[in-house]
């Protein structure tokens, strides 16, 4: 099975496992493809790319704060009249700007579009009436490193269930018992956590 929007790649799960048939590759991707789904439900984001037009809602006249991570936007347009038809079409740099300013030397996504020129997000009393669309590419610039080590990490603990009877991976007379999160797991990928939106 051909791994979907995976962190790392056969390959480099092959080489470090030093497999050089493809024996147990469809096992290999499934768990690479599980693995960089357990780094998504961890992390609470995706790193991957999507383009995708969404919808979002308007908590403050100059700034929209993003649910999702953003990777760059096509087109932003504000439903002005709260008619759902959003005929407003913003033209980036005047009217509005995407924060953090600096995120090209971070290699992070966008977190916030701000107004800056005449125009604001319309704020609406009416529950579930979303303010603004964002035609874009929603995700991260690129894979950080340490996404890419703890993916391999879970992959590599995934393939070895397999051969884990009760859990318990043996070695000659000892016996390793396979602990709920890796340490190693959790230290490289706490730095990405997403612990609530502002």
């Amino acid at each position: 099975m051909p791994i979907v929007n995976g962190y790392t790649t056969l390959a480099a799960v092959k080489g470090i496992l030093r497999i050089t048939d493809g024996t147990d590759d469809t096992l290999l991707e499934g768990a690479i493809e599980s693995a960089s789904r357990r780094v998504d439900s961890f992390t609470g984001r995706f790193f991957y790319q999507t383009s995708q037009t969404v919808s979002l809602y308007a908590y403050d006249e100059y700034r929209l704060p993003l649910v999702n991570d953003l990777v760059s936007v096509t087109t932003l347009k504000t439903d002005d009249n709260g008619d759902n038809t959003f005929e407003t079409t913003w033209t980036v740099n005047t009217d509005y700007v995407l924060e953090p300013r600096d995120h090209d030397l971070q290699s992070r996504p966008y977190r916030r579009i701000l107004a800056i020129g005449a125009k604001s997000f319309p704020i609406f009393t009416v529950p579930m009436l979303a303010g603004a669309q964002v035609v874009g590419v929603w995700g991260w610039p690129s894979i950080p490193d340490d996404v890419e080590e703890a993916t391999k990490l879970l992959a590599i603990r995934h393939f070895a269930r397999y051969n884990a009877a009760l859990g318990v991976v043996g070695f000659a007379d000892m016996a390793i018992q396979v602990r709920a999160v890796d340490p190693d797991v959790r230290d490289l990928l706490n730095g990405y956590r997403r612990l609530g939106v502002a």
